[in-house]
């Protein structure tokens, strides 16, 4: 079953407190030096959470010098809107929002990838077998403007389909909207990241694609922080990074361990947990390097689609100073 995206999720230097229980061993810790908040924009992903969930679990956090807090959101403008009110240090989201928000005045950038390339899967009914068999019909996305919608939208232009006539985009919000609207037939596919692999293995979708396959020059998922937080927690920011490439690390070493922690956290089956490495883990970055190109060709993309207004000048959506992480 995949967790709700809705339920209170916070976690401390050694251990989570869930509202519903996760097994007992896992405990509060108390913070021992800075602590850095970390949210990410939804809990339901496995690229988004699952490098915060084993530096939790193996105390990497507290190696590097940090504690870290972790709560999930619902969705990236909720994430930002905690960010802004200093509720949040660190987030992690669809890498599209930063160029999004900072044009509408956040003044936030993105410290360090995490996943490149673009993870996001075409998830369809069982019975479409073929790209071409989704022209005429309905695909799910979480809000316009949104990753998703760009992808499909994109997907759209390259098969050759008016996104007015000959495809619907239907803004739907979370994985549990799709899968009602699925199971009502008023969509027969919809983007999604690697949370594709839960309802796959639960026989209600399947991955037709994964959208790099398509948009190569990207960057799904990021890190980011407001540069006046930036400038002053350097320090905290460049340990807590340390520790989530170094769960990176262990996840592409110890993959059955990693999905053994990630399968208790998310209350996955560790058989889609492993899927959905299958299709994130080749993308999870391993020292956060943030690809300029990538963010040049994100911001035509936007522009182009009308999800931001204008450019903005490339050096104000990122520094470098972070990055790459040696682990």
């Amino acid at each position: 079953m995949v967790a709700s995206r809705r339920q209170f999720f916070k976690v401390t230097a050694q251990g989570l407190v869930v509202a519903s229980a996760l097994p007992a061993r896992l405990r509060p810790a108390r913070a021992q030096g800075s602590t850095v908040r970390i949210g990410t924009a939804v809990l339901g992903g496995y690229s988004l959470t699952v490098p915060i969930l084993v530096a939790l679990d193996r105390g990497l956090f507290q190696a590097a010098g940090v504690a870290a807090e972790f709560q999930p959101f619902q969705g990236g403008p909720t994430l930002l809107k905690a960010r802004l009110a200093k509720q949040m240090d660190i987030g992690v989201t669809g890498a599209t929002d930063v160029p999004v928000f900072r044009g509408t005045g956040a003044s936030v950038r993105y410290i360090a990838t995490q996943v490149k390339g673009n993870h996001f899967t075409l998830n369809v009914a069982p019975g479409i077998g073929q790209l071409s068999d989704l022209k005429g019909q309905s695909i799910g996305v979480t809000v316009v403007g949104s990753n998703t919608w760009s992808s499909a939208l994109m997907l759209a232009r390259r098969e050759g389909w008016d996104p007015e006539r000959e495809v619907k985009l239907v803004p739907l919000g979370g994985l549990d909207a799709q899968l009602a609207a699925r199971a009502r037939r008023e969509i027969h596919a919809f983007v999604w990241g690697d949370g594709g692999a839960v309802t796959e293995l639960a026989g209600k979708s399947k991955v037709l694609l994964r959208f790099d396959s398509l948009m190569p020059k990207w960057i799904s998922q990021a890190y980011y922080a407001t540069d006046e937080y930036i400038k002053q927690n350097r320090d905290p920011i460049g340990h807590a990074l340390r520790a989530l490439f170094q769960a990176v690390r262990f996840i592409r070493e110890s993959p059955k361990d990693a999905a053994a922690i990630a399968a208790r956290a998310l209350k996955w089956p560790e058989e889609a947990v492993a899927r959905a490495n299958q299709i994130s883990g080749p993308l999870l970055s391993v020292d956060g390097q943030i690809d300029v190109e990538a963010i040049e060709v994100m911001q035509t993309t936007l522009v182009e689609l009308k999800v931001q207004k204008q450019r903005l000048p490339t050096q104000d959506l990122y520094t470098t100073e972070f990055t790459p992480v040696r682990v």
